[in-house]
C-alpha cells in the first residue's frame, strides 16, 4: 500500500481545514495557498471529500470548506477511501499472481507490515494529528511546503553556466 499523491493533499487539507476552519469555513484560495497545492485539483479533491462526508461545503461570501464530523470521528482510512483502496496489496516485485498460496520473496514480510499500515490508518484519526500539531506546530500540514521548498533550495544545484559556455542557437 502506497498512497497516491491525491491522497496525500486530501489528508493534509483535513488536518489543515479542521486546525483553521473551526468558526468559519474556509475558501479553496486559502487552503490551496496555505498548502502550496494547485487549486483546481485541490478543489476537485475537496469535492470528492464532500461526496464522501468528510467535508462539507457551502456557496457564497461565506462559504467555503468545514469537517462534516468530529476530528475525533474521522480516521486517515476514512479521508483516504475516495482514492486509495487502502486494502489492496501489489506485489512489491511487480507479478500479476502474488498471494499466500502463490507468493514471491517479499510477500509474508510485505503482507505484516502492509496490515500495521492498514490497522494505523484505521486506528489514526484527524484528532489525533491535530495533537501532535499542538505539541509540534512545526509538524502542521502548512510548515511542509516551507520545510520542503527550503530542503530543495539546499539540494539543488547551482543553474549558473560554467565559464566560457554559451548557448549558441542553430
Amino acid at each position: 500500500m502506497l498512497l497516491s499523491g491525491t491522497t496525500q493533499y486530501a489528508i493534509r487539507a483535513v488536518v489543515h481545514v479542521a486546525e483553521h476552519a473551526v468558526d468559519e469555513p474556509l475558501r479553496v484560495d486559502e487552503i490551496a495557498a496555505a498548502l502550496d497545492v494547485p487549486r483546481n485539483y485541490l478543489s476537485k479533491t475537496l469535492h470528492q471529500l464532500v461526496r464522501a462526508g468528510v467535508l462539507r461545503s457551502g456557496r457564497g461570501p461565506r462559504g467555503g470548506f468545514q469537517l462534516a464530523e468530529a476530528p475525533e470521528a474521522l480516521t486517515l482510512a476514512r479521508v483516504a477511501a475516495p482514492f486509495d483502496d487502502l486494502a489492496q496489496r501489489k506485489c512489491l516485485l511487480g507479478r500479476a499472481t502474488c498471494t499466500s498460496r502463490s507468493p514471491c520473496s517479499a510477500h509474508g514480510r510485505w503482507e505484516k507490515l502492509s496490515s500495521a499500515m492498514l490497522a494505523f490508518f484505521g486506528r489514526t484519526t484527524i484528532a489525533d494529528l491535530m495533537a501532535e500539531i499542538a505539541e509540534r506546530p512545526s509538524t502542521a500540514p502548512a510548515n511542509d511546503r516551507r520545510a520542503s521548498k527550503a530542503t530543495a533550495r539546499k539540494a539543488s544545484p547551482s543553474r549558473a553556466r560554467p565559464a566560457g559556455r554559451t548557448r549558441t542557437t542553430p
